[in-house]
């Protein structure tokens, strides 16, 4: 056979090979689709394509078809399923989507094998992982990312109001955004952060203003105890422990920090004992943040 053949033949074989990896995408284990003298002759492929001398050295057309099959797999196996989804739904599919995703990327890693270290080697590209994990964020992330964030913050919101939610999704979220950056400023983690600060700003001011209404002093005083004790827990579960911090001061601004005169008021007007207030005051915050309520609460009278 001569040389012109082998090297169309194995662009045929890679072919065949790549259309069966995509089926991953789909669901597929790559256990199942792949045998291992299979998946050493798509490497061949990809080694014998790639180490041509000039003009025949298909190295850069090899890699423009790893860059096609990402396209190819996210345009028409990703896309489609996301765009009429929201809510829980979505994050779901976009779980779903990214673990297959990553299995296929792991795939196509031993058939390109050769070629990311020659593209390393002579720093003519990034590294394909690094190149598929770009490929999903403009592809994708770009076009969902507020979608995703507003799913997200729906849950947070739907948790705090005691409404049955699957918590797992916020796990698989956050752990999606360490996958990609990490807590660095900048990145999908931190944006998210943001978002989570304003909105829990929001939903405790409201959340003051509804219990200074239904409840006593001392009571109020007592729900805020327990609130922090819930929000603490349920914010580790996805969160770093800097994020639950900046949270937990948040809560704490909310419903202690700009409350604090309505509660005396209150206090006042129930006629409480202004000495049991306090202890109760104290105990409940010392027992919620696991501080000294003096550094904790600086503006509650102790």
């Amino acid at each position: 056979m001569s040389n012109a053949k082998r090297l169309e033949e194995s662009v045929k074989t890679l072919e065949e090979g790549i259309a069966k990896v995509k089926l991953i995408m789909d669901g597929y284990p790559a256990c199942k689709l792949f045998t291992s003298e299979e998946y050493m002759r798509y490497y061949d492929c990809v080694y014998l394509l790639c180490i041509q001398p000039p003009p025949h050295d298909l190295s850069t057309e090899i890699l423009q078809r790893y860059h096609a099959t990402l396209d190819e797999s996210l345009y028409f196996r990703v896309l489609p399923f996301l765009k009429d989804k929201s809510g829980a739904s979505l994050l779901a599919e976009f779980l779903r989507v990214w673990t297959n995703y990553k299995a296929m990327v792991k795939c196509l890693g031993g058939f390109f094998l050769y070629l990311d270290k020659k593209c390393t080697d002579q720093k003519s590209s990034a590294p394909l992982k690094e190149v598929a994990l770009s490929c999903f964020q403009n592809r994708v992330c770009s076009v969902l990312l507020p979608e995703l964030f507003d799913a997200a913050l729906l849950l947070v919101s739907q948790d705090r109001r005691e409404e049955p939610i699957d918590r797992s999704l916020l796990q698989g979220l956050s752990t999606f955004f360490l996958e990609n950056g990490g807590p660095k400023k900048g990145t999908y983690y931190d944006m998210f952060e943001e978002k989570l600060l304003t909105d829990t700003s929001s939903c405790y001011s409201g959340f003051a203003s509804e219990w200074l209404l239904s409840y006593s002093s001392t009571d109020y005083i007592l729900k805020v105890e327990r609130c922090l004790n819930d929000e603490k827990g349920k914010l580790s579960q996805f969160l770093y422990p800097s994020s639950v911090e900046k949270l937990l001061q948040v809560v704490h601004l909310k419903l202690i920090g700009e409350t604090t005169s309505q509660l005396i008021e209150k206090q006042k007007a129930e006629n409480l004992n202004s000495t049991r207030y306090q202890e109760v005051m104290v105990q409940a915050l010392e027992t919620a943040s696991g501080k000294n309520a003096r550094n904790y609460c600086p503006d509650v009278p102790i």
